[in-house]
C-alpha cells in the first residue's frame, strides 16, 4: 500500500505530494493538467523504466519519493528514493540504501497493479490467464500446481539422467582406456578422507622433531626447574599473602599470583607430556614422506584439490562399469523416468480437474460484475485446453484462455481479438473485483477505466470501484463525477497558465470539492451544477 507520494521535478510538477487513502482515492483536472506526470512518478516508484524526458525542463534530475507497506515486511513501512537525471543516470534507495531497479521492481512493483490502458495488454496475454484463474481458486489450485511442478522438475531432471547415462554408454567404449588407468592410478594410492591434511599436519612434527624437543623441554626447565619461573611466583604469592595482614590491598595482587602459578603449572605439565610423546622414528619419517608424495602426486595429475581427485575416480569408476554393465545403468534411467512421468501426468490430471471445475464458476463471477457494468449480455468464458506433451511448461499441462462474447447470441472468441479498449478495461475491472482479497496487489492504479463511459454506466462503474476499494487501496486517474463523489479522497490536479506551466496538486473537500464535481458535471460552476453536486455527494455520503 502506498502511505505518500511525493514528486519533485517530473514533467510539468515542479513539487507535489499525494496521501492516498487505504480505500478510494481519485484524481480529477482538466485534460492535459499533468495527472499522466503523477502516473510516471508512481511507475518510478514500483520499478519502471526511467527516462530522462520526463525531467523536468531546466532541472538537473527528478526525484520521486514514496513510503509503502508490504505485506509480511517492516510495520513502519518502506522508504523508496528514485532520482533520475537529466543525463539519464539514475539511483535508487530503499531505506537509505542504494539498491537496483529490478529489486524495486520485484518487492514494490508486485503489490502495484497500473491497470491503464497500456498495461491491458496484460489482461490480453494468455499467460496471465492461468495466474487470475489460480488466484481466485484458491487453496486447491495451489496445492495441485506445486505438485504439477515438483513433478515436472523430478521428470526433467530423470531425462537428462537418461540422457547422461545414454551418451556415457555411446562412449563408454572409446574413453575405456582412459578411465582404467585414471582408475588404477588413483586406486594404487587408495587416498583417505582427511589424509592430506592429517600427513600435513604429521610430517610438520616429524620433520622438525629434534628442534620442537629442544623448545619444549627448555621452556619446561624455566618453568619448573630449580629456581624456575613457578618457584619465583610462588614465593612472590606467599610474600604478598604474609604481608596483607597489615594492608589488606595486597591480598589481591597475592590471589592473582595465585591464580598464574596455577596456569604456569598445567604448561609445564602439558610441556612434559609434549616431550615424552615426541619421538624420532626415522621409518615412519620416510614413510609419511613417502605418502605426502604420492599424493601430491594424484593432485598433480587430477587435481587441484582432493575433491577434484575423489571427481575423477568417480567418473572414470562410471565409465568403466557402463562399459561392463551390459546396458543396466540405461534401464534402471529408463524405469525411473517412466515413473516420474506417469507422476507428472497424474499430477497434471489433477490440475487440470481443479481448473476445469472452477473455470465455470470464475466466468460467472467475472460476468456477474460485467452486468452489473452495463455491458448487456456480454460475458467472459473461461476455456482450459490440454497441450501436447512437448509443450508443457511450469504454469501447466493447458492453455488458459479468457474468451469474451459481446452478446448471448454470438460465439466466444479470444479476448484479445475482438475487445475493444473500452471493454478490456471493464473486463479488468470486473476480473479484479471477482478476484477480490485473492488478488496478491494490494494497490491498483486505473488510467482511463472510463474511456467512454457515461450516463447509467458511470454510475454502474462507481459503485464497483467502491467495493473493489472494501480489499484494496485503489487510485483511479477519472473524468466521471459519478466516480470522484464516492472516494474516499480527491485529489485536483491543475495547470497554471504562463509560458513555463506548472502542475500542482492538492486535496480538496467541502465547498471546492463541490466546485470541481459541478465542473466534471457540465464544466460549469452555476447555481445548477453546484446544487446537483452537492446532491450527489450527500448520497454518496461524501462531504
Amino acid at each position: 500500500m502506498i502511505d505518500e507520494l511525493h514528486v519533485h521535478d517530473v514533467a510539468l510538477i515542479r513539487d507535489a505530494t499525494i496521501r492516498p487513502s487505504e480505500g478510494l482515492t481519485v484524481l480529477t483536472g482538466e485534460t492535459g493538467a499533468g495527472k499522466t506526470a503523477l502516473l510516471s512518478s508512481i511507475k518510478l516508484l514500483v520499478g519502471d523504466r526511467a527516462d530522462a524526458g520526463k525531467v523536468r525542463e531546466g532541472a538537473p534530475a527528478l526525484l520521486v519519493e514514496g513510503r509503502v507497506y508490504l505485506p509480511g515486511e517492516d510495520p513502519d513501512g518502506m522508504v523508496v528514493r528514485r532520482r533520475v537525471g537529466a543525463d539519464g543516470r539514475g539511483r535508487v534507495e530503499v531505506d537509505g540504501s542504494m539498491a537496483s531497479v529490478r529489486e524495486l521492481a520485484r518487492r514494490v512493483g508486485s503489490s502495484v497493479d497500473l491497470c491503464g490502458q497500456h498495461e491491458h495488454q496484460r489482461l490480453l496475454s494468455t499467460q496471465a490467464h492461468a495466474a487470475i484463474l489460480d488466484a481466485w481458486t484458491g487453496e486447491a489450485a495451489d496445492a495441485a500446481l506445486a505438485e504439477y511442478r515438483d513433478a515436472l522438475a523430478a521428470q526433467r531432471a530423470a531425462s537428462d539422467e537418461l540422457e547422461r547415462v545414454r551418451e556415457l554408454a555411446r562412449t563408454a567404449d572409446e574413453r575405456l582406456d582412459q578411465a582404467t588407468f585414471v582408475l588404477q592410478r588413483i586406486d594404487g594410492v587408495a587416498p583417505q578422507e582427511g589424509e592430506l591434511d592429517e600427513l600435513e599436519a604429521l610430517l610438520g612434527r616429524s620433520e622438525h622433531a629434534e628442534v620442537l624437543m629442544t623448545a619444549a623441554a627448555g621452556a619446561r626447565e624455566l618453568l619448573s626447574g630449580d629456581d624456575g619461573a613457578c618457584d619465583a611466583v610462588s614465593q612472590a604469592s606467599r610474600d604478598l599473602a604474609d604481608a596483607s595482614r597489615h594492608d589488606v590491598g595486597l591480598a589481591p595482587l597475592a590471589d592473582a599470583l595465585s591464580g598464574a602459578l596455577a596456569e604456569l603449572e598445567d604448561v609445564s605439565a602439558t610441556l612434559r607430556s609434549y616431550v615424552d610423546d615426541l619421538e624420532f622414528d626415522p621409518a615412519e619419517l620416510d614413510r609419511q614422506q613417502s605418502r605426502m608424495s604420492a599424493l601430491q602426486g594424484l593432485l598433480r595429475s587430477f587435481g587441484p584439490t582432493m575433491a577434484d581427485v575423489e571427481r575423477r575416480r568417480a567418473e572414470a569408476a562410471e565409465v568403466v562399469a557402463a562399459a561392463s554393465d551390459g546396458g543396466e545403468a540405461e534401464r534402471v534411467a529408463a524405469e525411473a523416468l517412466e515413473r516420474c512421468e506417469a507422476r507428472l501426468v497424474r499430477a497434471a490430471d489433477a490440475l487440470d480437474g481443479v481448473r476445469r471445475e472452477a473455470a465455470p464458476r470464475l466466468a460467472a463471477a467475472v460476468s456477474e460484475q460485467m452486468g452489473r457494468l452495463e455491458m448487456g449480455t456480454a460475458e467472459v468464458c473461461v476455456e482450459v485446453t490440454r497441450l501436447d506433451r512437448g509443450d508443457w511448461s511450469a504454469s501447466g499441462p493447458s492453455r488458459v484462455e479468457l474468451l469474451y462474447r459481446p452478446a448471448a447470441g454470438l460465439a466466444a472468441r479470444p479476448l484479445r481479438k475482438i475487445a475493444s479498449g473500452g471493454e478490456v478495461s471493464r473486463v479488468m475491472l470486473a476480473c479484479k473485483v471477482a478476484l477480490g482479497a485473492a488478488d496478491d496487489c494490494e494497490t491498483l492504479v486505473f488510467d482511463e477505466v472510463d474511456a467512454g463511459v457515461g450516463g447509467a454506466t458511470a454510475v454502474a462503474l462507481a459503485a464497483v470501484l467502491a467495493d473493489l476499494a472494501r480489499t484494496h487501496q485503489v487510485i483511479v486517474v477519472t473524468h466521471l463525477a459519478q466516480v470522484a463523489v464516492v472516494a474516499e479522497r480527491h485529489y485536483l490536479v491543475s495547470k497554471s497558465a504562463g509560458d513555463v506551466p506548472e502542475t500542482t496538486l492538492r486535496p480538496i473537500e467541502g465547498e471546492e470539492r463541490v466546485a470541481e464535481v459541478a465542473r466534471m458535471l457540465s464544466g460549469t460552476t452555476d447555481e445548477a451544477s453546484l446544487g446537483l453536486a452537492r446532491t450527489m455527494l450527500d448520497q454518496a455520503g461524501r462531504d
